[in-house]
């Protein structure tokens, strides 16, 4: 299994609006980055991934699975957009904030950290266990 990082601005998709997807899920949509469009073709279904509230909160706030592996993006027609679908797993009791992440020597090589811009990004095994202890989640 490996880790990932999907950031969403809540004013467009939140955290509460993937929860009420269920099981169903939903398309990790409308990514137009290369880098972050390649990094969801490595993805496998069971990969595991926090969720990121962008923009005013700046939080991992809950973990996500990758149900579907990546395919045409159905927001476009463009061919060279895909995505994945993600459903949610479960909230992180403590929100682990960006100022608490960059604050953590354990954590300062997390691409969240170096390339805060990119919307989906990869996450080491040692940064998810580091992550999900400051945030209350038994691993």
């Amino acid at each position: 299994m490996r880790y990932w990082l999907f950031k969403s601005e809540p004013s467009t998709w939140s955290w509460d609006n993937q929860v009420a997807k269920g099981d169903a899920g939903e398309e990790w949509d409308g990514v137009r980055n290369y880098q972050a469009r390649n990094f969801m073709r490595d993805m496998a279904v069971g990969d595991r991934g926090f969720f990121y509230h962008s923009q005013k909160e700046k939080a991992v706030v809950g973990i996500v699975e990758v149900i579907a592996e990546a395919h045409p993006d159905s927001t476009t027609d463009d061919e060279r957009w895909e995505c994945v679908d993600i459903k949610a797993v479960a909230p992180i009791p403590n929100p682990v904030t960006l100022d608490m992440i960059k604050a953590d020597p354990r954590l300062a090589e997390m691409v969240l950290v170096k390339n805060s811009r990119l919307s989906v990004q990869p996450v080491t095994e040692s940064e998810w266990q580091v992550i999900c202890t400051l945030g209350g989640v038994d691993t």
